[in-house]
């Protein structure tokens, strides 16, 4: 065996070991799921000795008043227009940033950067206080209004750099045939844009969907919990924690993010390619 072939082989196994490591926690939750409070807490087996559907049916009916079902209804409520509001306004500010010259434009730009440095811990008090005083609290709307403005700088600038890596020769022969900015961007830009977009939405809807200290702040009803609210509270609905119901419905919770993340993660690893090494 060639010391190639030796590297390489040493190599595939520390990252199948690895990955495995990684993967165990995931592999654990969906076994522990089918498992009695009992065996969970009794035995180290790592599958359970027989399959229990009680936690998928009794956690699913939640708190007997409101279902997981409402609460995953609710979350696609805030989920679905925070990541197109986001992804939205995101690139028409980033085109601003990326193709315009205007006044105190690296100024702003800095600005719009230094915002990533604040710990959301810093500002929650005064957005409660704002929100508060807007009639916001106990809705959605202070995830989707901030989406629509543009407010998460982290995602203007992963634009910002991927409309940088476009050549200008684009826009300059679209203004040859008669485009205005508006249209350069839509019939030019965008289709190009597809990666990054995409990297920017899957970001957000992961995110938005596990976020579970905004949701606790800004959601006073149960019935308009989402599904992180919904978890915590069947913590609470009894003495005794039936923990096979929360774990079982941990696993469908983070279905729809592992969906999300497989069916685009082609556009995910390009766009976060092309948006990483451009300066």
């Amino acid at each position: 065996m060639s010391s190639e072939t030796l590297r390489k082989s040493i190599t595939f196994i520390f990252m199948c070991l690895f990955g495995l490591a990684m993967i165990y926690p995931l592999i654990w939750l969906f076994s522990a799921s089918f498992k009695t409070n009992e065996e969970i807490f009794g035995s180290l087996n790592l599958l359970p000795s027989s399959f229990n559907w009680s936690g998928y049916i009794n956690g699913w009916k939640g708190s007997g008043q409101y279902t997981f079902g409402l609460f995953f209804i609710n979350t696609f409520k805030m989920v679905i227009p925070t990541v197109v509001f986001t992804i939205i306004s995101t690139t028409v500010v980033a085109y601003g940033f990326a193709r315009f010259h205007f006044p105190l434009k690296k100024l702003l730009f800095s600005l719009m950067l230094s915002t990533l440095m604040l710990p959301n811990a810093v500002v929650i008090i005064p957005k409660y206080i704002m929100f508060k005083n807007f009639g916001w609290l106990n809705s959605y709307l202070p995830f989707i209004m901030p989406a629509l403005l543009a407010t998460h700088a982290f995602f203007i600038f992963m634009i910002v750099q991927f409309f940088r890596g476009l050549p200008r020769e684009l826009d300059e022969s679209a203004k040859m045939d008669g485009c205005n900015s508006f249209m350069i961007l839509v019939r030019i830009l965008l289709p190009l844009s597809g990666p990054a977009l995409i990297s920017a939405g899957i970001f957000q809807f992961i995110w938005t969907w596990n976020d579970f200290f905004n949701s606790l702040i800004y959601i006073t009803s149960v019935k308009k919990f989402t599904v992180s609210l919904g978890l915590r509270m069947a913590l609470d609905n009894s003495a005794s924690t039936p923990w096979n119901q929360v774990l079982a419905m941990s696993v469908v919770a983070v279905i729809p993010c592992v969906l999300v993340f497989f069916f685009a993660q082609k556009y995910f690893v390009e766009g976060i390619a092309t948006t990483g090494i451009k300066g």
